[in-house]
Formats: C-alpha cells, structure tokens, sequence
C-alpha cells in the first residue's frame, strides 16, 4: 500500500487467508469494544496459519498503556513459541499500528504485517509517521494495508462518534 525503500509489499489481490484472519481480528475488536476499551483486535499466525496469539486493546482494563491489541498478540506468540524471535510470522491487525507497537514488530522480527485501517492520527506505517522507510533498519517487513479497510474503519469511527455523544450527553446532564 505505501512505497518505502525497506519494506517488500504484496499484490493487490487480498487472500482469502488474509480476509479469514482480519475477521478474526475484528471480532477480537468486538471484545475491546465490549469491555470500553477502543476497539483493535490483532491475531498473530506462523507461516502454516495457525494462531499463536491474539489481543485486543486492554488499557484500561490493565491499567497498561502498553496493553494495546498488537502488544498482546506478540506476547503471547511468544510464549508459545518459548522465543522472542516471531520468525515466518505474519500480524494481522484492524488498525494501523502505532510507533510503539511498530516497535515491537520491528523488534520480534515478524515477516509480514497486514493491517486494515490506516490511523492518520498515530499510524506509525505510513499515515502519520514512517517507522519502516529508515534504510538504516536491519529487518525487512512485508506491509499489506487496506485489507477490511471499510469495515475496519467503521467500527473505529461508530465507537467515537458514540463516546463523543456520550461525553455531550453528560456535560448537558451537568
């Protein structure tokens, strides 16, 4: 989706796979939503697609700002792959990542990074910063941006248009 120097990109064409796993990440999403916690779901997967990890944004909840969806994901990979090095592994996740969890990627060494909506706010993939351009970076990251786009962005925009109009409603209850 973004041109950048370091990172290799996919086809237009959207997989079935990746379709199957940002469904699952949107409904991973659902859960965030449910609890009051902004609604990202992420699902981390090794090369033969079987699910090491999943999260959605608990930073409330956790009282962690570090609890975002994708942080989740890669911890949980981890563990069960009893290493730190998330090797032939591909992220799947409903928000574009921020510079944080850009980090984690970058750190864990995941192979491909698919992702559905694109964050103009904080997106640290290309929309706001662009963590993965650096030539200097030692690892080469996969990015494949847009897949679910439509519905990935609606359910971020429906949740904060709610929470504004709940936030109205209560200073006029004031």
């Amino acid at each position: 989706m973004f041109i950048k120097p370091q990172t290799t990109h996919c086809s237009l064409t959207i997989s079935e796979q990746d379709i199957h796993f940002m469904q699952q990440a949107l409904a991973l999403a659902d859960r965030a939503e449910a609890i009051g916690e902004i609604p990202v779901g992420a699902v981390l997967v090794d090369s033969n697609g079987k699910m090491l990890g999943e999260g959605w944004n608990q930073v409330i909840q956790l009282s962690d700002p570090s609890a975002h969806a994708e942080i989740l994901a890669i911890r949980q990979a981890g563990k069960a792959l009893n290493n730190y090095r998330l090797l032939d592994c591909t992220l799947y996740v409903t928000l574009e990542p921020c510079s944080m969890c850009a980090g984690a990627i970058l750190h864990s060494r995941i192979k491909r990074l698919v992702f559905g909506a694109s964050d103009y706010k904080t997106g640290a993939i290309g929309s706001r910063f662009h963590l993965f351009e650096d030539y200097k970076m030692n690892h080469l990251l996969e990015i494949r941006g847009g897949v679910l786009a439509t519905d990935c962005s609606k359910k971020i925009s429906q949740f904060f248009q709610r929470r504004r109009k709940e936030q109205k409603q209560q200073k006029q209850a004031v």
